[in-house]
């Protein structure tokens, strides 16, 4: 009330965390995936070494404060393989889940990669959806934005409420005790509705604020580059995960002007890691829409930079880079477009902005002939469309292929396409 900011070590939410007898305020959640090991996020409502067993291998925290984000990585432990561990605390269990290990990044398999977005806090409680997503076993989940944080703008004690409500939701914990997590942030999460950069009445301060809050309540890949926005890649099997800061870097008041959207340092950075990623596939995010079919493109890439956006697709085609799969999220609703370039190369986009069933935009845009499916958030009983993306990457054919399901909170598969890797590899 008095404007201070609080964190999670302060002794009230300590001692509320006790009194409710937490021990962990937050986690475990998994992330940071790699072929011989995770990383394990927690935040521990209590001072005592928290021990991790996976196996016979075990890991235990040092000291730490009470309410303090603790981040404990696993290693040496077996390739594509499932895991099951324990949390303890006290001498007691505490938590308990599985995960399956990365495939090495040469071997020849299926590797199954979940994605969505625009969850907010109405999908946070949906078990139904994490059941179902579970019970795909990725290896993986993208998270595109809009997640667990409401308009907000710079009330970073709200954004950390936000989170303890992400934390304590049993659906939620059922999604991050069992699926490593990759997480970048749409406006939702960063102040408001399709607000960027820094808006009127927010300060440089204020975007900071909230970009430290974001990393402090995520388990994604550490950098340590000095790198302003939150966007990271890393290489998990067959596959360069690429999730880019559409929000924090924007120049918010100038659009169409190069570096509008990503600013220039992270246009520069995408570049270079697209250039040295070995891994056959490549998935990029983009909290906004990579085409601009959908609302006219209202707040897409094409009203932001058309100019950055046409640079790194002629990088695409000149440098030959296979496997580029665009992912997206903002406009509630899920669709998939075919981008057609001039030289008759094809992008391919695929938006599952249904996490939270939230209605948005017709899923249908018309006379659009490069659409390949569409829903606006509604079923056809009129009952609210939940559903994520998943890939799954076969790379054991001469030509490697992934599948794109459309998958919903029942387990339904309502939409499939199926891309080669040639397909997905400009020619000239």
């Amino acid at each position: 009330a008095d404007g201070k900011a609080i964190n999670f070590t302060d002794a009230a939410i300590v001692q509320s965390a006790k009194a409710n007898q937490l021990q962990l305020m937050g986690g475990p959640m998994l992330g940071q995936l790699r072929d011989d090991g995770i990383t394990f996020w927690l935040r521990p409502a209590t001072t005592s070494p928290i021990t991790i067993s996976v196996g016979t291998t075990t890991k235990t925290t040092r000291t730490h404060k009470a309410g303090e984000t603790v981040k404990l990585a696993l290693d040496g432990l077996k390739p594509d393989t499932r895991h099951d561990y324990k949390v303890s605390a006290e001498g007691s269990v505490v938590a308990e889940g599985q995960f399956r290990t990365a495939p090495k990044h040469d071997s020849r398999g299926a590797f199954r990669l979940a994605f969505g977005s625009c969850c907010h806090k109405i999908g946070i409680h949906n078990i139904n959806l994490y059941k179902q997503i579970v019970k795909r076993e990725p290896h993986a989940m993208m998270l595109l934005g809009d997640i667990a944080v409401d308009d907000r703008n710079e009330q970073v004690n709200m954004h950390r409420a936000d989170y303890q409500l992400r934390d304590v939701s049993n659906g939620f914990r059922t999604l991050a005790t069992q699926v490593p997590l990759y997480a970048s942030w749409d406006d939702h999460d960063y102040f408001d509705n399709d607000l960027s950069g820094i808006p009127k009445k927010h300060t440089a301060d204020d975007r900071d604020g909230v970009r430290a809050v974001y990393r402090q309540n995520w388990v994604n890949p550490e950098v340590d580059d000095g790198r302003e926005g939150i966007y990271f890649s890393t290489r998990i099997g067959p596959v360069e995960v690429i999730m880019l800061d559409t929000r924090s870097c924007r120049d918010g008041k100038t659009r169409n002007k190069y570096g509008a959207y990503l600013g220039v340092e992270q246009i520069k950075w995408l570049h270079r890691t697209l250039k040295a990623s070995t891994a056959p596939f490549k998935v990029i995010s983009s909290g906004t829409m990579w085409s601009d079919y959908v609302s006219k493109a209202k707040d897409s890439w094409g009203t932001w930079d058309k100019e950055a956006r046409e640079e790194l697709f002629n990088l695409i085609e000149s440098e030959k880079i296979g496997g580029v799969l665009l992912v997206s999220g903002d406009r509630h609703g899920a669709r998939a477009f075919r981008i057609p370039r001039p030289s008759g190369f094809n992008f391919y986009e695929f938006e599952p902005a249904t996490l939270g069933g939230v209605s948005g935009p017709a899923g249908i845009v018309k006379n659009c002939p490069e659409q390949l499916f569409g829903y606006d958030g509604r079923d056809s009983d009129g009952k609210n469309f939940v559903a994520f993306g998943e890939f799954t990457f076969d790379t054991a054919a001469n030509d490697p292929k992934v599948i794109f399901r459309l998958i919903s909170q029942f387990g339904e598969v309502r939409e499939e396409i199926e891309l080669s890797l040639s397909t997905l590899t400009p020619k000239a």
